[in-house]
């Protein structure tokens, strides 16, 4: 099947990076990895979501790459990234491995960085939360639209009562194998009502349908019986810098019942904001308040004095 490119024009088409390299996970997993913004400036990782692409974060990257070095990579089995040639297993441990890789392919001993996940990738930091190079290099953390476990059973994509049968039927919509096809207008209908808000503009829902409709639906169905069984409340009490969070009123799949939950768990969260109408996209949705939480928290807890010099040699892509 021939899969659909991201947005080639606007504010969601995905900026050419400054360089790209590959970072070798602990199973060897090759993650690709891009670079954007000047050399020396302060840091900011971005790990995107569930079924999405480093094309996610392109309104975050092409403003902070103005004075800030922007890392974004591409989640095993996800855009560029393939899955893990070991072993078929998806796990929170190995999201946590791909993101110390990254961290130590990218950034100078001690340097210290923002990280921004969204979904799949909030969940990424917080299974970090514990590994040495998290701890040497996040000085804090933007989890936007997320949760840390009972995923499913909090969803609200079907509009049915809490309980066992839309449990049961929420799991089998995400875990199914059936393929998502082309853009089509009805996909565009189904995405945004799953994934956005309301009055979500057509040009956001055309970046999202075409990064969704790109992820491979063997990688889609095995990464969702991840999120169905996720536990990772011991790792959210475990992630002991600056935190804040951001999810949408009108979010289906990580209600703000999460956020809620992740403020009081959390050991230093410096705020909740639910944004009125928006869905789960918010980097998309919410282009702007989420590149300024970026910013604020890049200005209040890294120095904007860093290494030039990457911390560890990787390969650089052909």
């Amino acid at each position: 099947m021939i899969r659909p490119t991201p947005a080639t024009g606007g504010r969601y088409a995905p900026p050419a990076a400054v360089r790209e390299l590959t970072a070798r996970s602990a199973d060897g997993t090759a993650l690709h990895v891009e670079v954007h913004g000047p050399e020396g400036a302060p840091a900011v990782v971005l790990a995107h979501g569930w079924t999405c692409s480093t094309a996610f974060w392109a309104a975050q990257i092409r403003e902070l790459a103005a004075d800030h070095r922007v890392i974004a990579y591409d989640q095993r089995g996800h855009g560029r990234t393939p899955a893990s040639p070991a072993s078929p297993a998806c796990t929170t441990d190995a999201l946590a491995d791909d993101l110390e890789a990254v961290l130590t392919a990218t950034l100078a001993p001690g340097e210290r960085a923002v990280i921004a996940g969204h979904s799949m990738g909030g969940m990424t930091v917080m299974a970090a939360s514990q590994r040495p190079a998290f701890r040497e290099h996040a000085a804090a953390v933007l989890l936007c639209s997320t949760g840390s476990g009972q995923l499913v059973a909090e969803s609200t994509v079907l509009p049915l009562r809490p309980g066992r049968a839309r449990t049961w039927l929420t799991g089998r919509i995400l875990g199914s194998r059936a393929p998502l096809g082309p853009v089509t207008p009805a996909a565009r209908r189904i995405l945004k009502y799953a994934t956005m808000g309301p009055a979500s503009a057509p040009d956001m829902v055309e970046a999202c349908a075409r990064i969704v409709h790109a992820c491979p639906r063997t990688v889609r169905h095995a990464w969702s019986h991840v999120l169905a069984s996720l536990d990772l409340e011991a790792d959210v009490r475990g992630l002991r810098v600056p935190v804040e969070v951001v999810v949408g009123t009108a979010d289906r799949l990580t209600p703000p019942v999460h956020a809620r939950a992740l403020a009081a768990a959390l050991p230093d969260c410096r705020g909740v904001t639910e944004l009125p109408g928006v869905g789960h996209m918010t980097p998309v949705e919410a282009p702007d308040l989420v590149t300024g939480r970026i910013r604020d928290l890049v200005a209040a807890h890294v120095s904007p004095r860093q290494p030039a010099v990457p911390a560890a040699p990787a390969e650089e892509s052909a």
